[in-house]
C-alpha cells in the first residue's frame, strides 16, 4: 500500500540507462511511495518501495491489467538505438510497445500522468525520412490521443551516459570522447542521463491539472537548472 500523501509510479525501461537513473531517483524521493517496475529481466536492486514485475512480451500487456491499475504516474523509458535492430523491430519497440502499454495503463489508471522518453527531431506529421523521428512522432500522437489527463513528451538530444558503458555505435563513442569540449558551446544539444531521468520523475509528481507538454532539450535543461537553484 502506498503511504498517504505519496505517489505510486509505474516505470518501464528500468534496465536501460535513463530508466535506471529514474528508478533510483524515484526510490529515494520522499514524494514517491511506491515504484512498480515492469521488466524483462531481474533488476540488480532491492528496495522496500520497489515492486518488480517480470514480463516478456511488451506487444501484449493484457496480463498486466491488475498490476498497472491504481497508479498516479507512468514513466516510459523503453527504447532502442537506430541501427541496433531492423526497421520493423524499431517501429515495434518505439510505437507498438508504447501504444500497448499506454492502453492498459489508461484502462486501469485513467488519472495517471504519462511521461514519455521521445527524442529530438520527433516528427508528429509522419513525413520525416528518418525512421526514428517518424516513429517517435507516431508514438507521441498516440499518447496525446489516449486520454491521459497529463502527458509529458521528453525530446532530449544527445544523452550523456555519465558512467562508462559499451557505446552502441561509433557515433556515440565519438560524442562521448568529445563531450567535455562539446557541451560547453553546445549546451542545449546535450543532457546528462541522470538529469533527464530526474526531470521525468519530477514532472510526473507535479500538479493535477490537465497538461500536455513537449519538452525539448533546452526545456529539460532549464527544468534541471531551476531545481538545482531551488534546492541550493
Amino acid at each position: 500500500m502506498t503511504p498517504m500523501g505519496t505517489k505510486s509510479i509505474l516505470l518501464i525501461g528500468a534496465t536501460g540507462m535513463v530508466g535506471g537513473y529514474a528508478l533510483r531517483y524515484a526510490l529515494g524521493n520522499a514524494a514517491v511511495g511506491s515504484v512498480t517496475a515492469v521488466v524483462r529481466c531481474k533488476l540488480d536492486i532491492s528496495h522496500a518501495k520497489l515492486r518488480e514485475i517480470l514480463h516478456s512480451d511488451f506487444a501484449d500487456c493484457s496480463a498486466l491489467s491488475r498490476v498497472l491499475s491504481g497508479h498516479d504516474a507512468a514513466i516510459f523509458c523503453l527504447g532502442t538505438y537506430t541501427g541496433a535492430v531492423p526497421d520493423s523491430e524499431l517501429r515495434k519497440i518505439t510505437v507498438d510497445y508504447t501504444v500497448e502499454f499506454a492502453r492498459v495503463v489508461r484502462s486501469g489508471s485513467p488519472n495517471a500522468a504519462f511521461s514519455f522518453l521521445s527524442g529530438s527531431g520527433a516528427d508528429p506529421t509522419g513525413k520525416s525520412r528518418v525512421a526514428f523521428a517518424r516513429y517517435k512522432g507516431q508514438a507521441e500522437n498516440a499518447l496525446l490521443a489516449a486520454g491521459f489527463p497529463r502527458v509529458h513528451l521528453f525530446r532530449p538530444a544527445y544523452i550523456y551516459p555519465v558512467k562508462p558503458r559499451k557505446e552502441p555505435n561509433l557515433g556515440y563513442r565519438l560524442l562521448r570522447a568529445i563531450y567535455p569540449a562539446f557541451q560547453l558551446p553546445f549546451a542545449n544539444l546535450v543532457i546528462r542521463a541522470d538529469d533527464l531521468a530526474r526531470a521525468m520523475v519530477d514532472v510526473s509528481l507535479e500538479g493535477t491539472e490537465r497538461e500536455f507538454r513537449v519538452l525539448e532539450n533546452r526545456d529539460i535543461r532549464a527544468m534541471v537548472s531551476h531545481v538545482r537553484k531551488a534546492t541550493g
